[in-house]
C-alpha cells in the first residue's frame, strides 16, 4: 500500500475510533472493513510487484497503465 494510502486509512480509523456518532458496534463494523480493505490492497500491491519482476516489459507496461 502506498505510503499516501496508509496515512489516509490511519486518519479514517482514527477519526472513526474517536467519534462519539457512532456505536461501538459501528465503529467495530468500520474496523473491519478497513483492515479488510488494508488486505486487499496489499495483496494487490504484492501481486503486482512480483508481475513487473517477470520481465522490464510487463514493468513498463504495468506503470503505462498505472498499476505500478
Amino acid at each position: 500500500m502506498s505510503g499516501s494510502n496508509l496515512k489516509h486509512l490511519e486518519k479514517i480509523k482514527d477519526t472513526i475510533d474517536k467519534s462519539d456518532a457512532l456505536t461501538e458496534e459501528e465503529k467495530s463494523d468500520s474496523m473491519k472493513r478497513i483492515e479488510e480493505w488494508y488486505r486487499e490492497d496489499m495483496a494487490w500491491g504484492t501481486f503486482m510487484k512480483e508481475l513487473s519482476n517477470i520481465s522490464p516489459t510487463i514493468k513498463a507496461l504495468l506503470a503505462e497503465l498505472g498499476l505500478i
